[in-house]
C-alpha cells in the first residue's frame, strides 16, 4: 500500500514539475517576444519623418486595455502640430468616453538624422525616440493619472506609418518591469465629421471643435 502511495505521489509530483516547466518556457518565451528591436519590425516605406506627418491637424483614435486584454477607456485626440528650429511642438487635446478632457504639450527636438528627444509636463526626464523607415520607437517614464493621484510608470511606444496613411500607434505600459496594460492609437491626415458627431452623441459629450476638417 505504502509503495502504491509513493507511486501515486511520484506521479503528482512529475505532473507538477512539467506544469511549472510548461509556465517558465512560456513565460521566457514572451518576454522574449517583447524585446523586439526596430530593425525587426520596419519597412523601407512609406518612410515615417516625424516632424513632417504632425505638422498641422492630425487626429486621432485610441483604446487603453489592462494586462487582460480588457478595454478600460476610449478616447478621440486632435493634435496641431508646428516645426521650427529643429523642435516639433505638439498640442493634444483628449475628450475620453466617460467625458474627461486632458491637454498634453510635446516638445520634441529632432537630435540626428534618426533620433529625437521629446519632453512633456507628465513626462519623467527625457523620451527618447528612434526611426527607421515606416517605424519609430519611443522610451519614456510617464506619471499616470490613476483616481486622485498619480503612479510612475514605463512607456515603450511603437508608431507604423501604413500606405494609406493611418499612423499605428502601440505602446506597451509597464511598472517595475512588469506589464500593466497597452495603449493603441490611429493616426489621420484627415476627421470624418460625421463619425465625430455620432461619436459626440454617444458619449453624450460635444464634440471638440477642432476636430472639424
Amino acid at each position: 500500500m505504502r509503495s502504491r502511495n509513493a507511486y501515486i505521489l511520484l506521479i503528482i509530483k512529475v505532473g507538477l514539475v512539467k506544469k511549472l516547466y510548461g509556465t517558465l518556457i512560456s513565460f521566457f518565451f514572451l518576454a522574449g517576444c517583447s524585446s523586439m528591436t526596430i530593425s525587426d519590425v520596419s519597412q523601407s516605406s512609406p518612410k515615417l519623418v516625424l516632424e513632417k506627418y504632425f505638422l498641422g491637424k492630425t487626429y486621432a483614435s485610441g483604446i487603453f486595455e489592462d494586462r487582460f486584454g480588457n478595454v478600460r477607456r476610449q478616447f478621440t485626440v486632435d493634435i496641431e502640430g508646428t516645426f521650427d528650429q529643429n523642435v516639433l511642438h505638439l498640442i493634444e487635446d483628449f475628450v475620453f468616453n466617460d467625458g474627461e478632457r486632458e491637454t498634453r504639450e510635446w516638445m520634441i527636438k529632432k537630435t540626428g538624422k534618426y533620433t529625437y528627444e521629446g519632453r512633456a509636463d507628465d513626462v519623467i526626464g527625457v523620451a527618447r525616440g528612434q526611426s527607421l523607415g515606416n517605424t519609430l520607437n519611443w522610451h519614456y517614464d510617464m506619471r499616470l493619472k490613476v483616481g486622485g493621484s498619480s503612479v510612475k510608470v514605463h512607456f515603450n511606444d511603437w508608431m507604423f506609418l501604413q500606405p494609406n496613411g493611418v499612423l499605428i500607434n502601440k505602446a506597451m505600459v509597464s511598472k517595475l518591469g512588469v506589464d500593466i496594460g497597452r495603449v493603441t492609437l490611429a493616426f489621420t491626415k484627415t476627421a470624418d465629421i460625421d463619425f465625430t458627431a455620432r461619436l459626440a452623441d454617444f458619449y453624450d459629450i460635444k464634440p471638440v471643435a477642432a476636430i472639424a476638417p
